[in-house]
């Protein structure tokens, strides 16, 4: 993506876009890091051209990714092995061990990060009951990795370092007690930087390579869903859903909050750009509904998006509810099957056209951004005025109206691209473009156009069905618990 913060706005384009998924290789599913590679510098060389094309030229480059995957380096930054991916079934499948050895009060205590079975910390301890590789020098977070061969430094990022579970959120660094409990090396972990540090510059083997002249690589908030709050352009007190594979659901918060009510609740405090604290719950997200597209396509449906979501609006009635956050629907061997399982087993009908189950995925999310909205507003004392969606996820209008209607609040949608536009807005500070994040958000308010959605009025039907979703999660909530 190639951005310039302007005086009467942003600038957005798409230059270069590829596709990496994981893959099984020697007993894990893994990461492709040289695929990855070589569309970063296929990207590098478009965006150069596009810069020209604009009548500029590139002055600095940030990564961000997903969060709690890592890869290990040698002390020479050579990569050891493949990086697991968060949904490999054996590095994920040890957090009850774990807890074992640092009981859950314990562990929120010191992280204040959800319990999710591929945080960092539990893979990194299966990692280590299988057998750290001989060599290893550093442990990098995925956007750490493309940052060190781009500039050869060995660093992390704090908002990124935040997702792992191993840092202490009131110091902002790694907890080291917590290495010596759980019998970690935490002599593998880097030294830290924030959102707006300057990592270096790009190395001149890849300037030649690239044509590139020497840009600054400037640390972004290297988690996606830290990037794109920083995209947001938030109204004072609105929570925001950063919607993709995964729906991130919280507010922006200057200090984390960390209490029994929180941990049971299962919130999470992890690093923003600036100083704030991302006080967000994961959820499920679009996931459910792409693995169903995609056993579909495979089976010869035409499941495209946006006539599906026509054919989920046209729909009377309500075709069923899930629990979205059923670990079933992690990494099921098909998604069909278990959608239609969890619905036979409380006694739903369990659909086989694509739209009517697909309106079960979007329904039943939207009571779930509505409970954990409801959550939010009961942990933080604070009311929630409005909720903003951003990423790829707000250009569903139908759940964004759902969410609207579920939660009584109105609901803003846009940018698609938050991730890259907060990515954009950090380097622009850095260099100096902006004086800090709240101008350089009112500058991006004057391009972008958002779509509102206003809550309808409630019904008989709306109000049962709300019942009926709440009595899931009270089900869920008593049978998941690690």
């Amino acid at each position: 993506m190639l951005g310039r913060l302007a005086d009467d706005g942003l600038l957005l384009e798409e230059v270069h876009r590829f596709h990496y998924p994981p893959g099984e290789r020697n007993g894990h599913l893994r990461w492709e890091v040289e695929v990855v590679w070589a569309g970063i510098r296929e990207g590098l060389r478009a965006a150069r051209a596009a810069a020209a094309r604009h009548g500029g030229q590139l002055s600095s480059l940030g990564v961000d990714s997903w969060g709690v995957d890592y890869g290990l380096v040698d002390r020479e930054g050579r990569l050891l092995e493949e990086p697991t991916c968060y949904r490999d079934p054996q590095r994920t499948a040890l957090m009850p061990e774990a807890l074992k050895r640092v009981p859950r009060d314990e562990m929120f205590a010191r992280t204040g990060i959800q319990f999710l079975p591929f945080n960092t910390v539990y893979q990194l301890y299966a990692h280590v009951k299988e057998g750290i590789p001989s060599g290893a020098a550093r442990l990098l977070m995925m956007p750490d990795l493309f940052h060190a061969r781009l500039t050869d430094t060995a660093l992390g990022e704090y908002t990124n370092a935040s997702t792992t579970q191993l840092l202490n959120p009131r110091t902002g660094e790694w907890d080291d007690p917590l290495f010596h409990a759980l019998g970690l090396p935490r002599e593998l972990m880097p030294d830290l930087t924030r959102p707006g540090d300057a990592l270096g510059t790009l190395r001149p083997a890849l300037q030649a390579e690239l044509g590139l002249p020497p840009l600054a690589v400037i640390a972004p908030s290297t988690h996606d869903t830290g990037s794109a709050v920083a995209g947001t352009p938030l109204r004072p007190g609105w929570a925001y859903i950063s919607s993709g594979t995964w729906s991130l659901v919280g507010v922006e918060r200057r200090e984390p909050l960390i209490n029994e009510d929180v941990a049971r609740a299962s919130f999470t405090n992890e690093g923003g750009a600036f100083g704030t604290i991302r006080f967000l719950k994961n959820v499920m997200g679009l996931w459910i509904l792409e693995s169903c597209r995609r056993e579909w396509s495979a089976t010869g449906l035409d499941v495209d998006y946006d006539r599906l979501l026509r054919e989920v609006a046209a729909l009377e009635g309500r075709q069923g509810l899930v629990f979205p956050d059923d670990p079933a629907f992690f990494n099921p061997p098909s998604m069909l099957g278990t959608l239609r399982a969890a619905l036979a087993r409380q006694g739903q009908s369990a659909p086989e056209e694509p739209a009517r189950l697909a309106r079960v995925v979007l329904d039943s999310l939207a009571l779930r951004y509505a409970s954990v909205i409801a959550t939010i507003e009961r942990l933080t004392g604070v009311t929630i005025p409005g909720i903003h969606v951003v990423g790829g996820g707000c250009l569903n209008d139908y759940l964004n109206q759902a969410t609207a209607d579920a939660t009584g609040k109105p609901v803003l949608a846009g940018p698609v691209e938050a991730t890259a536009v907060g990515n954009v807005l950090v380097q622009a500070m850095a260099s100096g473009e902006a004086p800090s994040l709240a101008e350089a958000r009112e500058r991006l308010a004057r391009r972008i156009e958002l779509r509102a959605f206003e809550p309808r009025p409630s019904d008989d039907g709306r109000s049962r069905e709300r019942e009926r979703y709440l009595a899931l999660e009270r089900e869920a909530s008593t049978t998941q618990r690690p």
